[in-house]
């Protein structure tokens, strides 16, 4: 069986043959630095646990946790980030973490100057661990596991054109656009059209769907289309003869008991779900037990690119039928090897959009220090996002009605981003020698610097050998520096690291994420005899994303004569500014 490349380099792979656990992995749970191979296994059914259960620092989590609850408040002139949401964390197969904070209900119109109108007190509904979400654009990850079930039943090739499958497809030009296209949104198929405000009904909005023209060439250019997903449904539903509420039905919700996932949730449970958006285009009102976005609506509720409404209980199932190679309690919804296609980036022409088949790969923006070239996910309009990370056999999942009671109110992905790097930091980043490692921190904006005092140098060049584990964006960057001249002026050293995920080649700074390995770094520093030199390591980051930082470990700095500084022996010798000691 073929191998999934989940690593930048093909170094980390994944066979169906590794879906059973391994004895080793459980020397593993929650080290960060041990990435772990293949699915989980099979048998893995989530239960309830605490973060110390799997070896998790429960303290970034309950902070992650702290902000999310925060973002929910808001009084007079300052509006929450979102009024509820509720956010699950499992690790290992234990949901460590499920917490629900602030309103599913809380406001009843929007005034023309977008401020909200808040119902009578009385009348809030709290947020609650079984409140239901409309999940958006999650409804696409859905449509994708239902085209990969086709492809298994022999009904769909990913590489046939759609044209063959829906002839009318082939207008305006389509009629070479293969199947994959969608998946990954290289189609060239523009984002949105407005079906709901253009055509008169159902069969001429999918109409307009199927014969769009293409806003850029196909295969030249990543456009982000609900267009895709549209068209993908409509296949599904013409290639099996059944509609998609059904498939979804069939092949997802019910084998893996997701009681509380589907279109257009039945009156009774209104209560218990998350109000939306107050609409007055088209005059809907306060958006409630009926899909957001507005081109599903017109289509029934029932569409390739939105109306799924799901819990975070229900979608942690899901993303751990997917860990677990396809298969949860039993009940086998996708093959492993299907599993590893969907999981596999197919955008490399399109390295800032990693894509496999229906799901996003890579994507820090939301992702942050969870992220990895096979780390998948999705986010949706709504507010909600699901991260899927096989290397730690975790999953997050974070339901926000972002849009209650304005679409404008603005973005919540700083509480997506906050709720996988509390996971992250909670994994253990082991030192390699000794009971500690020298640790960077995560603050955006932030120099940290690690120092030598000076040293004499007695025979030759100067040879600094250190362990790094860098998980940076390509913009946090590890430098070594070094000064001749008391710390007057500095100049960069050129490093070589090896190591799983390590850069090729001389580097003047180290950055990097997705390997979760330690890397042994070599650098040489030009000086002459009787020289004084002072070392420095400079990590240094933006104001966005921060990853997991840098740990440095087994610190050693050597002439031709001899030990200069042995960091594990003398750890006093250095100076540390915005670096700490950590023992995880």
């Amino acid at each position: 069986m073929r191998a999934l490349v989940f690593t930048l380099v093909a170094l980390l792979t994944m066979t169906a043959g590794a879906s059973a656990a391994h004895p080793d992995d459980r020397d593993s749970t929650g080290r960060f630095d041990r990435p772990r191979p293949g699915f989980a296994s099979p048998l893995t059914v989530l239960r309830e646990g605490t973060p110390e259960s799997v070896r998790l620092d429960p303290r970034p989590l309950a902070a992650a946790l702290r902000r999310i609850k925060n973002w929910t408040e808001g009084s007079g002139s300052v509006r929450p980030m979102f009024a509820g949401a509720v956010s699950l964390v499992a690790h290992d197969g234990v949901i460590v973490r499920q917490e629900a904070a602030g309103f599913a209900l809380r406001y009843r119109e929007v005034r023309p100057d977008g401020s909200g109108v808040e119902l009578p007190r009385d009348q809030w509904i709290p947020a609650r661990d079984d409140t239901i979400f409309d999940v958006a654009s999650v409804t696409k990850l859905f449509t994708s596991i239902v085209v990969m079930q086709q492809v298994e039943a022999g009904r769909i090739d990913l590489q046939r054109q759609v044209a063959q499958y829906l002839p009318e497809f082939a207008a305006n030009g389509k009629e070479s656009i293969p199947v994959e296209w969608l998946l990954t949104h290289r189609s060239g198929l523009p984002p949105f059209l407005l079906l709901w405000k253009n055509w008169p009904d159902k069969p001429a909005r999918i109409r307009a769907v199927l014969e769009a023209a293409p806003q850029e060439k196909p295969g030249t250019k990543y456009i982000y289309s609900d267009l895709n997903l549209i068209a993908l449904g409509v296949l599904a539903e013409r290639v099996s003869g059944q509609p998609l509420d059904e498939l979804v039905r069939q092949g997802i919700t019910e084998p893996l008991g997701m009681s509380d996932t589907g279109y257009n949730p039945s009156p009774e449970v209104r209560n218990r779900v998350a109000a939306t958006e107050f609409v007055t285009d088209p005059p809907r009102g306060l958006v409630h037990g009926e899909v957001h976005d507005e081109n599903a609506w017109s289509l029934g509720g029932v569409a390739g690119h939105a109306g799924i409404f799901s819990t975070a209980r229900d979608l942690a199932v899901l993303g751990q039928a997917i860990l677990n190679g396809g298969t949860y309690r039993g009940r086998q919804i996708l093959r492993p090897d299907t599993v590893e296609d969907m999981l596999t980036n197919r955008n490399h022409d399109f390295p800032e959009d990693s894509h496999g088949l229906g799901f996003e790969l890579d994507q820090r923006w939301y992702m942050e220090g969870l992220a990895s070239p096979c780390t998948a996910g999705h986010t949706g309009f709504t507010g909600p996002s699901i991260v899927i990370d096989p290397l730690s056999r975790s999953l997050v999942v974070l339901l926000a009605n972002r849009v209650h009671p304005s679409r404008n109110w603005g973005s919540n992905n700083p509480a997506r981003r906050a709720l996988a790097q509390g996971l992250a930091e909670a994994m253990a980043v082991m030192p390699v020698g000794g009971p500690t490692a020298w640790f960077s921190g995560v603050e955006p904006a932030h120099d940290a610097v690690l120092r030598t005092e000076d040293l004499l140098v007695r025979d030759g060049r100067v040879r600094v050998l250190f362990d790094a584990f860098v998980d940076t964006e390509k913009t946090d960057t590890l430098a070594l520096e070094s000064s001749v001249d008391g710390g007057k002026n500095w100049r960069r050293a050129s490093m070589t690291a090896h190591g799983r995920g390590a850069p090729k080649g001389e580097q003047a700074t180290l950055a990097g994420h997705g390997h979760r390995s330690w890397w042994r770094v070599l650098a040489e520093v030009p000086t002459a005899p009787g020289e004084r030199v002072m070392l420095r390591w400079r990590y240094s980051t933006d104001e966005l994303y921060t990853g997991r930082g840098v740990y440095l470990d087994r610190i050693r700095v050597h002439d031709g004569r001899g030990v200069l500084l042995d960091d594990e022996w003398e750890p006093g010798r250095l100076i540390a500014d915005g670096w700490r000691p950590a023992e995880r």
